[in-house]
């Protein structure tokens, strides 16, 4: 989600190759095997989309919360989706909306999965997130700032709970709750514990939680597979456990396509599925025309940040905002306004080519 450092091929090596070696010690029990993972990704289809929250929400609580929780802009915006061939959507929960009402949480969860599901869309839900602002609270959120990229998004949970041991048993319900609800539900396609953890600063004080949800998440043990992307490839100690607990290797890249196929060329020696749970930064050359053929290529999901442009502003970059709110001349993420029509005509089409094609 956030801007990662710049890749080296020699870190990357040697990451891949900590995690290989540790592979025979760590790996915990009921993490899926390579079999059994590529068994279930041979039953789905090549699962491409976008990362997903309605054009009126500035963040997880605004799209999650009673108040503000809109099925009408859900149903239209997954409808601009399911035209342009995506089958598969990545949504962000939040902890702080469940808190607050966690039968009407989880209710909302259903809904957002019927109409979803009405589109012929699955879903990756996501849990925790190290991202943006560190202090979520409950109630109206803040108006995004004019031109400044996801000024409202909020972390989970924020930054004591993720140092604070003592909060963790209020975290676990909250997992194990969700995960039992709908463990079983086939309109789920994969649960993604932790996004970028360690970001935002936070380092490894991140990897007691990051341990603490893939236990709970054993715990449970849903149908659905299990995993946390990699992002940053220097945080050896978080993506040792990532690749070792996930059931199929997600991760996130936002440079080119030369960039992009040694990452593959890495984390395919795990032997399992992989998802590219983010990519697509125009202003870095990962583009559709570009990345899209080399993931259906490598069997590899594709899941681009951004489908509406809306109050995240991730139509601006991430180091570059524009205090007056005026349109860039190159959009970063996203792919439509909020009416429907494409931001690019001829990336519409060619994403409809390329999901159309068998």
């Amino acid at each position: 989600m956030k801007k990662m450092n710049s890749l080296l091929l020699t870190a990357l090596m040697v990451a891949s190759a900590l995690v290989a070696g540790a592979q025979s010690k760590t790996q915990q029990s009921k993490t899926w095997s390579a079999a059994k993972a590529n068994q279930w990704y041979s039953q789905h289809k090549w699962m491409v989309g976008a990362n997903f929250i309605p054009s009126n929400a500035v963040n997880q609580l605004e799209m999650w919360q009673a108040e503000t929780f809109d099925p009408k802009t859900i149903d239209r915006e997954l409808g601009y989706a399911e035209g342009i061939g995506f089958n598969t959507m990545r949504v962000f929960l939040h902890s702080v909306a469940y808190g607050v009402d966690p039968k009407g949480f989880k209710s909302r969860m259903n809904q957002y999965l019927t109409i979803a599901n009405k589109h012929h869309i699955e879903t990756i839900f996501v849990f925790f997130d190290d991202c943006w602002n560190p202090n979520p609270k409950p109630g109206k959120q803040p108006a995004p700032k004019p031109g400044v990229h996801n000024s409202g998004w909020v972390q989970d949970p924020g930054v004591r709970e993720v140092t604070d041991p003592k909060q963790f048993k209020t975290l676990e319900t909250y997992v194990k709750d969700v995960l039992t609800t709908y463990a079983h539900d086939k309109r789920v396609l994969l649960w993604d514990l932790y996004n970028e953890p360690g970001n935002s600063n936070k380092l490894d004080t991140s990897y007691n939680l990051l341990t603490k949800v893939f236990a709970w998440a054993h715990d449970v043990r849903p149908d659905q597979p299990l995993s946390a992307g990699l992002w940053r490839w220097d945080f050896e100690k978080l993506n040792t456990f990532q690749a070792l607990n996930s059931d199929v290797i997600t991760y996130h890249e936002y440079e080119d396509k030369a960039a992009h196929e040694r990452v593959l060329q890495l984390i395919k020696t795990h032997g399992k599925p992989m998802i590219c749970t983010e990519y697509m930064a125009r202003r870095n050359n990962s583009l559709f025309s570009t990345i899209l053929p080399l993931l259906k290529k490598e069997h590899v999901g594709a899941i681009n940040w951004g489908l509406v442009t809306g109050k995240t502003n991730t139509k601006y970059a991430w180091d570059t905002p524009m205090p007056d709110g005026g349109e860039p001349k190159l959009w970063f993420h996203d792919i439509f306004y909020p009416d429907g029509k494409p931001y690019k005509p001829e990336e519409t089409e060619f994403i409809k080519k390329i999901t159309s094609e068998k």
